[in-house]
């Protein structure tokens, strides 16, 4: 509980009615969950317009609304509160009302199209191993030390990110790791929230559905570092010709990693195999679990942003070896057939990319690449056909599926696919709309010693068409199918 005029603390005003010292017991931006005593906050959303339900936030008990536009009718007892943006006025109301929580820990944000989940998990379990009380918020789950949360997305509404953070400084928490994903940034999710440093892993073609213009998406993802704190940390991907740009108009202390350019952090990859990396990293040798060139970057922006919160390189680099992948991400699902089985959750043309190019980096030439990919309904089109292509062009064998069709009509995202594929790849190209059948099918084409490569959903759990989320994981189908058509040796 707290007065309405302190949570409205650093929120610009631009009229008020009513009384200011009013006491709020809850927050609530959707008026389903209003109740005596809420503050509830009228947001313009993509899909619904919060004013609409003032008049029933008000029946439901709320003491205070605050909006973009005054309603004319204005009961007693009801403090009115106008702001020029509610998205962002809810953020610092939510930071205000749970104590500015992200002050009592060292918070890092990680953006980037891909990357993301895999740079928070390393640095979760990083600083686990390293003694830490340490929190987490991913794509995959959100954690206070070992203590799993549900996830529900990238980066969690207002409320429930200040609530989490709150939580994580009760139980002791010293720093808490998370994506900021740009549909998080523009929405105003992060505002209110002080960041100790922000990481930039790379940007490509992504969530176009929703930014229209890349030129939109590189402004969200910067929006995270022009707002950065003087004395916080930028550390920025500057292989990726965006990474510059991420930097350009920042207050923060400005550092690079990097691959091939001249940075702060730098890493050569001396080999690559399916059982992991070996890197020169800062001139240490040192053999990690996870494989791709991908994932150096990954591990290279990770050892840089522990290094920026003063731990000691060699005790990272020692306890970073011994660290497993992000769930889904390149993860080998194991089975005695002889056959290379592996998931990932690559679902931009960039990410499909790299992971097929991994594989083409280890592999010896003898085997056959099957690749099994479909792409999300409701999202970017664009991609659908650059995805297949990327897929046809380098693997031997391609089976065009379902994905997460959400409210689309599979066959429509399929066709959208089928038209990336050039003549010269129809004849290793197959459409099969049910997932299941299509890895059942990739299983059957495989011999000993042939790669299968279940790309686009990794970690998830579920498959969701028509607004139903029904169970369906790709790695326990997978591992079910081999099995089943292969006789384990």
């Amino acid at each position: 509980m707290a007065a309405l005029k302190d949570i409205l603390y650093k929120v610009s005003l631009q009229s008020v009615s009513g009384n200011m010292e009013t006491e709020v017991t809850s927050l609530a931006f959707d008026s389903r969950k209003v109740q005596d005593g809420t503050a509830f906050v009228a947001v313009k959303g993509t899909q619904v317009d919060g004013h609409e339900f003032i008049s029933s936030s008000i029946e439901s008990g709320a003491a205070a609304i605050i909006c973009e536009e005054m309603p004319q009718d204005q009961p007693e007892g009801v403090a009115f509160i106008q702001v020029q943006d509610s998205s962002k006025a809810l953020g610092f109301m939510a930071a205000n009302f749970y104590g500015n929580p992200s002050e009592k820990l060292k918070l890092v944000g990680v953006t980037g199209t891909n990357g993301k989940t895999t740079c928070v998990t390393l640095l979760h379990q990083l600083f686990r191993a390293l003694g830490y009380n340490t929190g987490l918020l991913s794509t995959v789950v959100n954690k206070i030390n070992e203590e799993e949360l549900p996830a529900t997305h990238t980066t969690p509404d207002a409320i429930t990110l200040n609530e989490t953070l709150a939580q994580m400084v009760s139980k002791g928490c010293t720093h808490c790791f998370m994506e900021s994903s740009s549909h998080a940034i523009v929405q105003n999710r992060i505002a209110g929230l002080k960041y100790q440093g922000a990481v930039f892993t790379n940007l490509s073609h992504e969530h176009l559905d929703y930014h229209k213009t890349f030129d939109e998406y590189i402004k969200a993802k910067k929006l995270l570092f022009d707002n950065l704190p003087a004395g916080s940390f930028a550390l920025v991907n500057y292989d990726d010709k965006r990474g510059p740009i991420m930097l350009q108009n920042t207050k923060a202390w400005k550092h690079k990693f990097a691959l091939k350019s001249f940075a702060d952090y730098k890493a050569k990859i001396l080999s690559n195999t399916l059982q992991g990396l070996e890197l020169d990293i800062s001139g240490y040798t040192v053999w990690f679990k996870l494989i791709g060139d991908f994932n150096a970057y990954n591990l290279l922006a990770v050892f840089g942003t522990a290094v920026l919160l003063g731990e000691e390189e060699t005790e990272v680099l020692e306890q970073l070896s011994n660290l497993d992948p992000a769930p889904g991400r390149f993860e080998q699902v194991i089975t005695n057939t002889g056959i290379t089985a592996l998931v990932d959750y690559a679902h931009t043309p960039d990410a499909l990319e790299n992971v097929l190019s991994t594989i083409k980096e280890f592999r010896t030439g003898n085997e056959t690449v099957i690749t099994v990919v479909g792409c999300g309904g409701n999202r970017d089109k664009d991609k659908r056909p650059i995805m297949a292509k990327i897929a046809c062009d380098l693997s031997d064998k391609v089976i065009l599926t379902s994905d997460n069709p959400r409210f689309e009509e599979p066959g429509d995202i399929l066709k959208d696919m089928q038209a990336g594929i050039t003549p010269s790849n129809f004849r290793k190209t197959l459409t099969i709309e049910d997932r299941r059948e299509a890895i059942k099918a990739a299983c059957a084409m495989a011999q000993p010693n042939d790669i299968i490569l279940v790309a686009g959903k990794g970690h998830e759990t579920y498959q969701e068409i028509k607004g139903v989320r029904n169970d369906f994981d790709d790695r326990k189908v997978l591992s079910e199918m081999l099995n089943l058509i292969h006789k384990p040796n």
